[in-house]
């Protein structure tokens, strides 16, 4: 890393990279991709039990009531998104598929990420529980906003239904990891609050696991040869300019409505995400009758896209946090002096 850092490399962002071509590589397939599933799960719910012993229950309880960031959050993703991703399904009549023209509107529609908005909100030293109550939220109401969204705005076939799965998966890989945590802090909190570099790696090692299981379900469904080089190659060059609108909207917003350094790293993260875990199962049931591995192929580029731009990002706010804590904090003493 030492070595990386003299040649100004990110060793996260290599990882990110190695993951990528890892799953295109190596994809893990039949009983493999079983296992990774569930190493993912776990790695997902040792996060959210790290995240319970480092949070204090007035931090937690603040997460909760900050409803303007909240609010913030969910008109980005099923507002701004839907308006942005309506636009260039319209523009994209003229030389988009139909599959893939539908799938970038479906991907603006689903919900938030919650792992990985919540793990670059971390690295980056943002508010880390408002980041979780955001994230979470999303998916929930997802659940019903992303079908309602889609028989709004575009067609489907069959009728919409969606279980209870997303919810009983955000209870028992989110929510009950970070209650514990939240019990077990007394014990372990200390301890961890000496060992930082174990929630560092906790933090990128999820990230790392949720990039290669995506991008090898991708090589194993087939899904990026279903379509030439080029073509794939202009639904990235579409989806990279959604997320630079949205990273702009979302930083605009962020310092138009006053929010604090900690809080614009929430908007930011996880008002820009789209989450593959919540839109892969939506679309097979919405779209059951029609080429599914197409609609998600913008969907799959904008996540590799995504996660790979917030890697780059993440440090960057860390660094700035960082030094706005070194320039507030004298100024802090000075005042309490006077």
């Amino acid at each position: 890393m030492k070595v990386l850092s003299k040649f100004h490399i990110d060793g996260f962002i290599l990882g990110l990279l190695s993951m990528v071509v890892l799953g295109a590589v190596l994809p893990a397939s039949g009983a493999a991709a079983d296992v990774l599933g569930w190493v993912t799960k776990v790695a997902i719910a040792l996060l959210f039990l790290l995240y319970g012993t480092r949070l204090s229950p007035a931090e937690a309880w603040a997460g909760l009531r900050h409803w303007r960031l909240h609010l913030t959050v969910l008109t980005v993703t099923f507002v701004i998104f839907p308006v942005l991703g309506f636009g260039l399904w319209l523009l994209g009549r003229g030389f988009l598929p139909s599959d893939l023209r539908t799938g970038v509107l479906f991907l603006c529609l689903v919900p938030s990420t919650v792992q990985s908005s919540i793990a670059f909100t971390s690295i980056a030293r943002g508010n880390v529980a408002a980041a979780m109550v955001s994230a979470s939220a999303s998916n929930v109401l997802g659940v019903a906003l992303t079908p309602l969204l889609v028989v709004l705005l575009m067609t489907t076939s069959g009728e919409v239904h969606i279980g209870a799965g997303a919810i009983i998966a955000i209870l028992t890989q989110l929510l009950v990891p970070f209650l514990v945590g939240q019990l077990l802090r007394p014990l372990v909190g200390p301890w961890l609050a000496r060992h930082q570099p174990i929630v560092k790696n906790v933090d990128r090692g999820s990230v790392l696991l949720v990039v290669y299981t995506a991008f090898s379900a991708g090589t194993v469904e087939g899904i990026w040869q279903a379509v030439p080089p080029w073509r794939i190659a202009e639904v990235a060059v579409i989806c990279a300019v959604l997320l630079a609108a949205v990273l702009t909207i979302t930083g605009g917003l962020g310092k138009l409505l006053g929010f604090a350094l900690a809080d614009r790293i929430v908007v930011t993260f996880a008002g820009s995400k789209k989450s593959l875990a919540s839109g892969l199962p939506m679309a097979a049931v919405l779209f059951g009758g029609q080429s599914t591995a197409l609609i998600v192929l913008p969907l799959m580029i904008f996540h590799q896209i995504q996660l790979i731009v917030c890697a780059f990002l993440a440090p960057r706010f860390a660094r700035k946090a960082e030094i706005d804590t070194e320039v507030v904090t004298p100024e802090l003493a000075v005042a309490a002096g006077q």
